[in-house]
């Protein structure tokens, strides 16, 4: 058996793993958690011995398949979690993430189960995050970039929104900025402000951080075969 916070650790590792690439350093994994250096090294060091990390000198530590199966685990319970709770008990996308938090290492396989059967297996959380399935198979986040990468005039679906921030999500529910939302970025100010402008016309001014919070892809049409 696992304790919570073993799980939370490799539940860091693999988010951060998606982000940045791996291997994954001690002070990212320190930052997400908001621990001590020393203290991940600890932890780091007992999940190593269990087999479920591997680590590499100055450079961090990478999941094993084991250490990657467990992290899924309690992805899965926790995005079910946020979405039972944002569907069935009127829950706001900003209060979700925390309450799952507590939750995801204290529910059985079964109830996960009956969780999932009553939301009719649904793909995503309510900030468009992917759920691993029942049998944890990698989960494939799709081909997106933050909106903070792109260039004026691109046209764009957002597909995920960091669920880190309370106060950064009650904001873009206000503005409108949900999973789904088309938007144009019409501005790119020097002072780190991004311009988007929503299909209804509406502009909304994002800060870079939250503009880097938010995944999306293209909304524009494939060119035709041959065409340039």
């Amino acid at each position: 058996m696992l304790s919570a916070k073993m799980e939370d650790y490799l539940k860091a590792v693999y988010e951060l793993s998606r982000r940045e690439g791996a291997p994954v350093s001690t002070s990212s994994v320190a930052e997400h958690l908001d621990v001590t250096p020393p203290t991940v090294t600890s932890m780091m060091e007992t999940l190593a011995e269990r087999g479920l990390v591997k680590r590499e000198k100055y450079s961090g530590v990478k999941l094993t398949t084991e250490g990657e199966t467990v992290a899924l685990e309690v992805l899965r319970h926790h995005r079910l979690i946020e979405t039972y709770l944002a569907e069935q008990l009127g829950y706001d996308w900003a209060e979700v993430h925390d309450e799952a938090d507590r939750l995801e290492h204290h529910i059985s396989e079964a109830f996960e189960r009956r969780v999932a059967e009553q939301l009719d297996d649904p793909e995503v959380d309510p900030h468009g995050d992917p759920i691993p399935t029942e049998s944890l198979d990698p989960l494939d986040h799709g081909e997106t970039a933050t909106l903070g990468d792109l260039h004026e005039g691109e046209r764009v679906v957002v597909r995920r929104v960091s669920d880190r921030d309370p106060e950064e999500l009650a904001y873009l529910q206000q503005a409108g900025i949900t999973p789904g939302t088309e938007l144009t970025v019409t501005e790119l100010a020097p002072i780190g402000v991004v311009t988007v402008t929503l299909a209804c016309g509406d502009a909304v001014s994002l800060s870079d951080a939250v503009a880097d919070s938010i995944r999306v892809e293209s909304a524009e049409e494939p060119a035709p075969n041959g065409a340039a």
